[in-house]
């Protein structure tokens, strides 16, 4: 009877450690669901079940990937030392998570509502929904190292600071878990059950129930780095010794006598090093010799140390056994650093030491953080290089490093296993990507730019009625149970002309151009004749020479350009101009022209007839395609100017969301989709103004109307909880109405 596991594919695709691995559950694309990997050469390859390759890899992380958790729907959420998560759908990264100040070395998708957790070497946990932080969770006074979700209101953390949290979703810590002697890395949950596994630094995997540890199983290994129990209630660990290991209840699964004495024999051979504080303080002189293990121990796990001839040996107390096993011999060892644990941490990584250097005696001093199985040379070179200090100072350096750690290499048994999380040993300081340059906030979360409560202040909408919301148009007569807002089919356009003010406004600006800008009394003419045109007061089509006028006008510098930015975004509704500006050959400056105007620091008219020209590309086939082509770049940039206050910017947006979806319901992708969902949910939380509210909402419905993809990501999202506040909405009906019929279908 073969009571193990056979090993059956060996599966490679990163270029260095791997430091995670998740299971994407099954789909009707991959029946037997797929495996995630996360390596330190900062992707993440995902494999199917019967082939060595990577299906396709994730690029995108700066930093080692050092946690995956998949979730619903075909997510999957990443945690990496950038100090960044990501969300990924299918191949694509939907969002970035922005926020803590170190590594990221735990995450977790919760059960519902689109929510998602992030635990750091910053020493705090967030809860995250449609990719904004919610709440911190703060308590831990070390690395946040491992989380496990309990229910969909409370989870469980473990941290270096040797302790496990259990906490509400809504903040409060309900209980905190005391027994490991040292970090702990990693914790499972029981299936159906609040029971859990922990493992550390301390040798130990525990068994905790019904609040306390009830059981300590030691491994012949220093570090175990990870644990997770089986549908079958099985516990399978990893540890430093590059061995796993099973463990079961069960008596049909347990272990051969011979594999269990194996087992036995080579726990008692370990090697246990005093300084690591894993059996407590030890005073060897002070301790008795074999007869104490004739007295039975008390509880399971227990632990007593003995002296027989001079050697210090450690044994634990076995309940189901009566019986005293020898779990090793205890070693002494020099130049300890550490009393708790055998490793120093330094911007959120591990190290065996980290020294401080004073260079001269009153200039500052510096930290250098090294490894045993670094090279003390390489080592000294990049903390002369990183810290911009005389390279004379060389050999000191590392002469000091090596005086330093004499006789430490005893402890690198298992160097040649490194850290999956820190990847002790690998991680050359010079290369430091210290946590003090966290990147600028990301456009589609827009971590922490906006202020909720800013108010919009009433621009006066430009000229005539904007034909979309037809004022009052939808009554709230309309029987109830016809939907008549979503799915869209069309582009919404900004229509609204006044040509002899434009114009008007044109001329008196060009007048105060400088020489090299201004236009001729023929250009002027010329750009009468283009508005006329397609303002459809003339049947002449548009001519090339027109274009070229307009082009140069548009380049204007950015205080006088709007006139003729409102000539642009009126012409381009011309299918000859549509043509012109988004066909093949120009299409790459037309777009790059029309994003420069959407910097928030500018002008807020230039950003208002940017959005409106970016809305108006959607009349025609080439604009459509354009604009799809472009649709990351456009959309990542327009998200930028969500927040002003100005109204018509925001319906502007609004719009541009729902020409978006217009076309993304056509052709259905999902990653266009994620985007589009991810801009309306961020979005939502800052305008006010109900026009873009309402334009926003259909943009909602046509994009998960008859596409349960997109219905399953907008749940993940917790976009129905955003919306349900618009169903009670008594003026303008048509926000009740459409939140109701985009509520019906979530």
């Amino acid at each position: 009877l073969n009571r193990g596991f056979t090993e059956m594919h060996c599966m490679s695709g990163h270029s260095n450690f791997v430091s995670c691995v998740c299971i994407i559950p099954p789909s009707d694309l991959y029946p037997r669901g797929l495996i995630a990997t996360g390596g330190n050469d900062h992707n993440i390859c995902i494999f199917t079940v019967d082939n060595a390759a990577p299906l396709y890899v994730l690029k995108g992380h700066k930093n080692t990937v050092c946690s995956l958790s998949s979730g619903k729907f075909g997510t999957l959420l990443s945690g990496s030392w950038d100090t960044t998560a990501k969300v990924w759908l299918n191949d694509r990264c939907m969002m970035t998570l922005q926020g803590h100040t170190a590594a990221i070395w735990a995450v977790k998708i919760l059960p519902e509502q689109g929510l998602m957790l992030t635990g750091s070497a910053d020493k705090t946990i967030k809860l995250w929904k449609a990719g904004r932080c919610e709440r911190t969770f703060t308590g831990h006074e070390d690395c946040v190292r491992g989380l496990a979700i309990l229910s969909e209101i409370e989870f469980l953390s473990c941290a270096n600071d040797a302790t496990v949290r259990r906490w509400q979703i809504s903040g409060e810590c309900l209980q905190v878990y005391y027994g490991h002697t040292n970090y702990i890395y990693s914790i499972s949950v029981f299936p159906q059950c609040k029971d859990f596994v922990t493992t550390g630094e301390d040798r130990t995997l525990r068994i905790w129930k019904q609040g306390e540890c009830t059981q300590t199983i030691r491994l012949p290994a220093q570090s175990v780095w990870c644990c997770c129990v089986l549908e079958n209630g099985d516990i399978v660990v990893g540890a430093s010794d590059g061995i796993i290991r099973v463990f079961t209840e069960s008596l049909e699964r347990t272990a051969s006598a011979e594999e269990i004495q194996a087992f036995e024999n080579e726990l008692s051979q370990a090697c246990i090093d005093p300084k690591t504080g894993d059996l407590g303080d030890i005073n060897a002189d002070d301790l008795p010799g074999r007869e104490h293990l004739k007295d039975p121990g008390t509880r399971d796990g227990q632990t007593r140390l003995i002296k027989d001839n001079g050697k210090v040996e450690a044994y634990q107390w076995s309940v189901s056994e009566g019986r005293w096993i020898k779990i090793g011999d205890v070693v002494g060892s020099s130049g300890a650093t550490q009393q708790t644990s055998g490793k120093v941490l330094y911007e959120g990584k591990e190290y065996d030491y980290v020294f401080t250097i004073d260079v001269n005696e009153n200039g500052p001093s510096y930290k250098l953080p090294y490894n045993i199985t670094d090279d003390p040379w390489l080592t000294a070179y990049n903390f002369l290089q990183k810290n911009d200090l005389n390279p004379m100072f060389l050999d000191q350096v590392a002469m000091f490093i090596m005086d330093n750690t004499k006789g430490q290499t005893l402890l690198s048994t298992s160097a040649q296993f490194s850290d999956p999380f820190t990847g002790a040993g690998r991680y050359v300081p010079g290369s430091s990507s210290g946590s003090s340059t966290v990147p600028a906030a990301d456009p589609f979360t827009g971590a922490g730019r906006y202020v909720p409560g800013s108010t919009s202040n009433a621009v006066a909408p430009v000229g005539a009625v904007d034909p979309y919301t037809g004022m009052g148009a939808y009554q709230s007569a309309v029987a109830k149970d016809d939907n008549i807002y979503f799915p869209k089919k069309d582009a919404v356009t900004f229509d609204q002309a006044n040509p002899t003010q434009i114009l008007g406004k044109l001329k008196e600006l060009n007048g105060s151009a400088t020489e090299e800008h201004k236009l001729t009394e023929d250009d002027l003419i010329i750009l009468e004749k283009l508005l006329s045109a397609v303002c459809n007061t003339s049947a002449e089509t548009p001519t090339a020479q027109q274009l070229q006028t307009l082009w140069r006008a548009v380049h204007w510098p950015e205080d006088i350009v709007f006139p003729a930015l409102d000539i642009l975004r009126l012409s381009v509704r011309h299918p000859t101009v549509n043509e012109n500006f988004c066909s093949e050959k120009d299409h790459v400056q037309f777009i790059t022209l029309l994003l420069k105007f959407l910097n928030p620091k500018g002008k807020q008219a230039n950003q208002l007839l940017a959005l409106r020209a970016l809305c108006n590309c959607f009349v025609s086939q080439a604009g459509q395609k354009l604009m799809m082509e472009q649709r990351d770049d456009i959309m990542t940039q327009a998200i930028e100017v969500k927040s002003g206050s100005n109204k018509n910017i925001h319906i502007a947006l609004a719009t541009l969301t729902l020409n978006y979806a217009v076309c993304l319901h056509k052709v259905n992708n999902i990653e266009g989709k994620a985007q589009c969902l991810s801009v309306i949910s961020t979005v939502m939380e800052v305008v006010q103004d109900l026009e873009a509210i309402f334009r926003l909402l259909v943009a909602l419905g046509t994009l998960i109307s008859d596409d349960t993809n997109a219905v399953q990501l907008a749940k993940s999202l917790g976009v129905d909880s955003q919306i349900k506040k618009y169903a009670s909405v008594s003026e303008p009906a048509k926000v009740k109405e459409c939140s109701r019929f985009v509520l019906n279908l979530l």
